[in-house]
């Protein structure tokens, strides 16, 4: 009776959020192969003078919070849904279209917050892992060569990387890094110009991903061995900041290519999970629906 029980709730929680559930894994399955993109970048090169001008040229007023640079593409882009693009090599706006880049921007959005809403996403990763749980208590079941055999192997082999991946979710979501706390920042604010300057000391520019501020500080994400990490700027360099640690597993942004890759397998067993498991319910319903119309025909016949 409590296996029946929990079966129900395993699947009606399933087929309640499986399109939210649905947007959420396809953008997922886009956003693991972004870490692979960036990384491929890092060996190009991107010069700080030239960042500085068009930052300068396309923000006289100093108004811009940040930039992301996208050495793979040459682009540098300002911070905000929507903001302005420029390709680094003409020094000219780049006008919205359908490239890589803007897919994975398109991506980004709609995976923190489908169609606007980020409870959406929130209730949906909830359910999630609800329904992992639930399958979870229902036991190690009997795998048989058939799509719910499939379903249920996949699901308890992958069971520790797919359990992660809501977990570390709904963690970011919440705002748990569990992190030490950051070192507080020194000196004055440096402007947005200042701070590419500050970073491209040390760095290739190519390595970077944003150089934003955050919290009255600024800030430089950028690749460091093959991980993304999170440094302080300030006049006197980077300081390199306490890990994010569920960011770090949920993005892929460990050792790239490799935990991207990793991560990309991930998100394809969380669709295929979903995809199967709304199958089999649909085959099993309508098997039921036939056989019900089969039972009441029969008499139907017999009578006439």
């Amino acid at each position: 009776m409590t296996k029946s029980l929990l079966l129900k709730l395993h699947r009606w929680a399933s087929l309640v959020f499986a399109l939210p559930l649905l947007a959420i894994i396809l953008t997922g399955v886009i956003l693991s192969l972004e870490p692979m993109v960036q990384h491929s970048g890092v060996a190009n090169s991107v010069d700080a003078t030239r960042v500085v001008d068009l930052i300068k040229r396309y923000d006289p007023d100093g108004k811009a919070r940040g930039v992301f640079i996208n050495a793979t593409a040459q682009r540098l882009r300002f911070q905000g849904s929507g903001a302005l693009q420029i390709d680094l090599s003409s020094g000219e706006k780049v006008e919205p279209g359908l490239d890589l880049a803007d897919i994975i921007v398109w991506a980004r959005f709609n995976h923190e917050r489908l169609l606007g809403q980020q409870w959406l996403v929130i209730a949906s990763t909830i359910a999630m892992l609800a329904v992992m749980l639930i399958g979870i208590a229902m036991g190690f079941p009997r795998l048989r060569n058939n799509l719910a055999g499939w379903h249920k192997g996949a699901a308890w082999i992958s069971l520790p990387l797919i359990l992660l991946c809501p977990l570390t979710g709904l963690c970011m979501a919440f705002g748990l890094t569990f992190a030490s706390e950051a070192p507080a920042s020194k000196g004055r604010s440096l402007s947005l110009p200042d701070a590419v300057r500050a970073v491209a000391q040390s760095r290739d520019l190519a390595s970077v991903i944003s150089i934003t501020s955050r919290g009255g500080r600024m800030m430089a994400r950028l690749y460091d061995g093959g991980e993304l990490r999170f440094y302080s700027v300030g006049a006197d360099g980077l300081t390199p900041l306490p890990r994010n640690w569920p960011r770090l597993i949920h993005e892929g942004n460990g050792t790239v290519p490799v935990t991207s890759l990793l991560n990309a397998l991930v998100s394809l067993v969380l669709l295929t999970l979903l995809v199967t498991g709304v199958t089999h319910w649909g085959r099993r319903w309508a098997r039921l629906r036939h056989l019900r119309r089969h039972r009441v025909a029969v008499p139907l016949k017999s009578a006439a």
